[in-house]
């Protein structure tokens, strides 16, 4: 997969109340066509489904690394 991010986001470094909110809100900064890059040190799963309920039909969601220790997904506005 050969993307270029907009941004990058590192989640163990944003504190877990906050860690969703900061990634919706780098999400809702990006144009159409745009990509972030998301790393976590464990399967998003949650966050893809809370993005489901919450962004419905506006994104798009592919792992470029699925762990064991690290996973990093391209989440693109539509």
């Amino acid at each position: 997969m050969n993307i270029e991010f907009t941004t990058k986001i590192f989640a163990p470094e944003i504190e877990p109340k906050y860690r969703h909110a900061k990634i919706f809100e780098a999400f809702d900064g990006l144009q159409s066509g745009q990509y972030m890059e998301l790393t976590n040190d464990h399967d998003p799963k949650p966050l893809y489904y809370q993005f489901l309920i919450e962004r419905e039909g506006c994104f798009t969601w592919d792992y470029i690394e699925e762990g064991p220790e690290q996973w990093r997904v391209a989440i693109g506005k539509k």
